[in-house]
């Protein structure tokens, strides 16, 4: 590992279009471009971009919200699909392993989702949100354990949560104990105010320093135009919901901040990542190794994939045959 060239990452901060779901896609492909221009092996998008995140949802109450949500469900991603072959393809043009949350559509449900594509081109993991956060839950159905890992891939070993999943410690450490090397973070962006940034930092900071690894972190951004957008949609007055809440930035394993976060505004974080630096914070504490006691500590996880239809396909075996003197001593 010692004598491995770093690695680049981009962590990109951009806004959605909140018309058209190909629109977002567009800007998701011409991102990726840009990014594997600048020589980033790892490019990391914000939760559920495609097509938007559901900012209607935290505005409005449940039973005002069909409408957008109907409009949701039209232009959401169906896995695999036209969006994910197109990501796939310029993952594998440009080279490059892509993370990128999506709203997923299966079915008649719709899931926060979070897809990373190999440098190849491969999906090598879809995951969904295991527990919604608040408003959320009118809006996505929960998320097994299946997805709960940490991937390999061309440049390392990926783990990945969303949002509010970084408050809940075992989900964290579930992430923790698969090695994960470079850890994705993924949140809504322009949501709650400067108090959530606020927490979004410490949050990812802590969970590197306590995992050892790299955190890239991603949000999403709404212009005034947007906002004005979301407020005549959704008959708001107050735009105080739908504003701040941005830290698009990468971590290092000790927990401090590598390159210039980006706060607001569209762009992205490009930091290269020397991986000796896990070594120099994992020497000191390892919280799946010498620093462990799984012995008196330890997490369990159900990882088996959720399923709605068992079959119980064996067939019934006949019973032994009796014959007739049997069957009068029977009587």
């Amino acid at each position: 590992m010692a004598n491995d060239p770093p690695i680049r990452v981009a962590a990109v901060q951009i806004a959605p279009d909140l018309e058209t779901a190909g629109g977002t896609v567009s800007k998701v492909l011409a991102a990726i471009g840009e990014a594997a221009e600048k020589g980033a092996r790892l490019v990391i998008f914000p939760e559920t971009f495609i097509p938007w995140y559901p900012y209607f949802s935290f505005v409005l109450p449940p039973v005002l919200t069909g409408a957008e949500h109907i409009r949701l469900y039209e232009n959401a991603v169906v896995v695999p699909g036209p969006v994910t072959e197109a990501v796939a393809a310029a993952a594998r043009r440009n080279n490059i392993v892509v993370v990128l949350g999506v709203n997923e559509r299966d079915h008649g449900s719709l899931y926060n989702t979070q897809l990373v594509f190999d440098a190849d081109g491969r999906l090598v993991l879809k995951r969904r949100k295991i527990t919604p956060t608040f408003h959320e839950r009118m809006i996505w159905g929960q998320g097994d354990g299946s997805g709960l890992r940490a991937v390999d891939s061309r440049i390392g070993r990926i783990g990945q949560l969303a949002c509010f999943e970084h408050y809940n410690p075992l989900a964290r450490y579930a992430m923790m104990a698969d090695g994960e090397q470079i850890h994705s973070a993924m949140f809504p962006g322009s949501m709650f105010g400067d108090g959530f940034a606020e927490r979004m930092e410490i949050a990812v900071r802590q969970h590197a320093l306590e995992a050892g690894c790299f955190v890239v972190c991603a949000t999403a951004w709404l212009d005034p135009d947007q906002q004005a957008l979301i407020a005549a949609d959704t008959g708001i007055t107050d735009i105080g919901p739908i504003s701040g809440g941005c830290f698009t930035a990468v971590i290092a394993p000790d927990g401090s901040i590598l390159g210039q976060p980006i706060r607001s505004g569209e762009g992205e974080v490009i930091v290269d990542l020397d991986f000796t630096l896990i070594d120099k914070r994992k020497h000191l504490v390892d919280t799946i190794g010498h620093y462990s006691r799984p012995e008196l500590l330890s997490l369990l996880i159900d990882r088996t994939p959720a399923a709605h239809l068992h079959d119980r396909d064996t067939p019934c075996k006949p019973g032994p045959q009796r014959g007739g003197a049997e069957l009068k001593s029977t009587l």
